[in-house]
């Protein structure tokens, strides 16, 4: 006679980069438990990054971590977390004006995926001709930790890996349809100000973020923001 199957609840949430679609996930096991602390004791961002992907899939139905948005992994997994223990946060933060530490107490609720002022997909090349773009996956984003490339070339592959397509006129192109040597072209006959609103949609994408105010040793109420994978990895 073999033990009990355990039934696990399921939950759904939403997507943040699509708002729309749906995202059914089940709290922690004691499996997943185990690849987050070793995560955490290993302080390497990569393995930290591992482990999130090996969460998403194992804790969520239909959906491939490896082409998610970091923030949408991210959120998911807060979303996991809170079901999984509780929705509230314990841990310690210093104080930078004591330097000494102080208790904070963060309900997963309070966090929000936050979109910048001045954020926009779509970059117009010329008059009217613009790109669309598209967020990068975790993947992308590991990629930029390749000690092997130089950060110029990690910064123009992503770019590249993050045009969704071209609009000009009515006629829109899809880049998946097209080689690298020819997208690489293509980006190389950017004008400049189309290049600097490229970077400005990179630095002002979506980023989860909470606020959370504290009193230090002193008596002196202050405030800390946490935001990204920091926020999860406490």
């Amino acid at each position: 006679m073999g033990l009990p199957k355990i039934d696990l609840p399921m939950f759904e949430t939403k997507l943040v980069s699509t708002g729309r679609k749906k995202i059914k996930y089940r709290p922690f096991t004691v499996k997943e438990e185990k690849i987050l602390l070793i995560a955490q004791e290993s302080n390497d961002i990569e393995q930290v990054i591992i482990a999130m992907k090996q969460i998403i899939g194992n804790c969520c139905s239909d959906i491939d971590p490896e082409q998610l948005p970091m923030f949408d992994v991210e959120y998911l997994l807060m979303q996991i977390r809170g079901k999984s223990v509780n929705n509230v946060i314990e841990f310690k933060i210093t104080d930078p004006e004591t330097e000494k530490q102080v208790d904070i107490s963060l309900d997963v609720d309070e966090i929000k995926i936050v979109k910048p002022k001045g954020h926009n997909n779509q970059i117009e090349i010329k008059e009217n001709t613009y790109v669309v773009m598209r967020y990068p996956t975790i993947n992308q984003v590991t990629d930029l930790l390749n000690p092997d490339q130089d950060e110029t070339t990690n910064t123009l592959d992503i770019m590249i890996h993050c045009i969704d397509s071209v609009v000009d006129g009515d006629v829109v192109y899809d880049l998946d349809d097209f080689t690298k040597e020819e997208v690489v072209e293509f980006v190389d006959s950017f004008p400049t100000k189309a290049v600097e609103e490229i970077k400005n949609f990179f630095e002002t994408m979506p980023v989860m973020r909470v606020e959370k105010k504290y009193t230090n040793a002193n008596g002196d109420e202050k405030k800390i923001v946490l935001e990204g994978t920091e926020t999860f990895f406490i």
